[in-house]
């Protein structure tokens, strides 16, 4: 089976939501909100590409994709329904402005016109900041094509745009995605 706009994917684990810890062997449920957008799993698995599709994603590759993704939503009669992604059978549609990234050969990319920045921690400074991260100020982690050819690279310190940071978790690891022109300059 394959579409001829949408990538095919499942989500990663075989689950919508990433709302448990594991303790000790024993897994705890640390949400059972289905409306929480920070709990829905953001990884899916590439089943199928679109037909004649001739990009770097294939089949196998995980992606990072939005967060209504795999999310359920009540109607307004208080019906579970899923979202305009769902196919059938935990297997969901997926255009290209609905992922952000994809893992090849155990490293993670940025796709299209997004970079993924890694939040740097507060410093001290004689002046008083809120928040236990820079403001506007991370590392580049992921970067894509036209970053590479402005320059940028992995590890760059950059400053960006306020109100530009989307958080995501890849791998444990707290990360914004955001747009090659929320960048405003390497440091």
């Amino acid at each position: 089976m394959k579409s001829p706009y949408y990538f095919i994917i499942t989500p990663d684990k075989d689950r919508r939501y990433d709302n448990t810890i594991e303790i000790e062997g024993m897994d705890f449920i640390t949400s059972t909100s289905q409306e929480d957008f920070k709990f829905s799993n953001r990884v899916g698995i590439v089943k199928e590409v679109p037909l004649n599709y001739d990009g770097e994603i294939k089949k196998g590759d995980k992606v990072l994709v939005h967060h209504n993704v795999f999310k359920y939503y009540y109607d307004m009669k208080g019906k579970q329904k899923s979202g305009r992604s769902f196919l059938k059978d935990n297997t969901f549609f997926v255009d290209e402005t609905q992922f952000f990234a994809y893992k090849q050969n155990g490293s993670w990319n940025a796709y299209s016109k997004y970079c993924f920045v890694k939040p740097l921690k507060k410093k001290d400074y004689f002046i008083e900041k809120p928040g236990t991260t820079e403001p506007l100020v991370g590392e580049m982690k992921y970067i894509n094509s036209e970053l590479k050819k402005l320059g940028v690279a992995p590890g760059d310190i950059v400053a960006y745009e306020p109100h530009s940071e989307y958080e995501f978790k890849v791998e444990g690891e707290k990360l914004y995605r955001m747009y090659t022109n929320n960048i405003t300059m390497v440091l």
